[in-house]
């Protein structure tokens, strides 16, 4: 039986292992490359993260391995096992090293969690004009953009814009919404963004991020806020400064159009002929 241990105890780091080469094969790794700056911090994070995990999993089960082949041989042989309360040298190492080990990783992530959370590291650019504000409720995203030229303030304004699951940024460049609640706690995730913040009822919780590439990335809800959670979802599209511009005044000329004055927009145009 020793043999049959030791070998399934070798076995299961070799699969485990094996299993994470080929999971993106299969779409069970990170959703593709990250589309921010700050993103593809976190990616290396989560890299350094598995590769610890990895090497303590294997070494783990290669000492497990090790004692069944030693004891059970022992127990074969007709000698009698010797039991001891543990040898305090080992056990002051396997607490020491896993301590230095959380030690250097909560270290080592300060500067990618103050980028992300802390307010005075905010690009100055992000923070003196927000693109828009994100409102979660049950079960849409609410966007306000403020009026072509103006800067967003935190009430809204009587020539604030307004949209639906649809989030248009500048790419290229650090952009910041805020992000409320309405109603119940939701949370505002873009995977390909490596963005994620929940939304809390009562509070606006300030986001930054900078899209690299031009693009429309899929809006999620991941926090369980009712019925109709599965179907909150909208999109993120990260466009040229000059695309930006357009569709904000585009959205204006829609919002102002009464139907009957003329209109400001070839599109309004048809609209009205039909």
């Amino acid at each position: 039986m020793r043999l049959f241990w030791c070998f399934v105890f070798l076995l299961v780091p070799i699969l485990a292992v094996l299993s994470c080469i080929y999971a993106e094969d299969y779409g069970l790794w990170f959703p593709g490359e990250a589309e921010t700056l700050l993103g593809k911090q976190i990616d290396d994070l989560f890299y350094l993260i598995n590769i610890i995990v990895t090497v303590t999993f294997i070494g783990t089960n290669v000492g497990l391995c090790y004692a069944i082949w030693r004891a059970s041989r022992n127990q074969e042989d007709g000698v009698k096992a010797w039991y001891t309360h543990g040898v305090h040298s080992l056990e002051v190492i396997w607490s020491i090293v896993p301590a230095c080990i959380l030690m250097f990783i909560s270290l080592f992530q300060l500067d990618v969690w103050m980028q992300f959370r802390v307010r005075s590291n905010y690009p100055e650019q992000a923070k003196k004009a927000p693109v828009a504000e994100v409102t979660a409720r049950q079960f849409e995203w609410r966007i306000r953009y403020p009026a072509p030229g103006k800067v967003l303030q935190i009430q809204p304004q009587p020539d604030d814009i307004y949209t639906v699951n649809d989030l248009h940024v500048p790419v290229n460049q650090p952009v910041m919404i805020q992000l409320r609640a309405q109603d119940v706690q939701h949370s505002f995730f873009v995977p390909d963004l490596r963005v994620k913040q929940d939304a809390i009822p009562g509070q606006v919780i300030p986001i930054w991020f900078n899209v690299l590439h031009n693009g429309e990335y899929p809006l999620t809800c991941a926090e369980l806020c009712g019925w109709g959670h599965y179907k909150m979802r909208g999109q993120v599209v990260a466009e040229p400064v000059e695309d930006f511009q357009a569709y904000l005044k585009k959205l204006q000329a829609e919002q102002n159009f009464d139907g009957v004055s003329k209109p400001e927009t070839p599109e309004l145009a048809q609209s009205g002929e039909e």
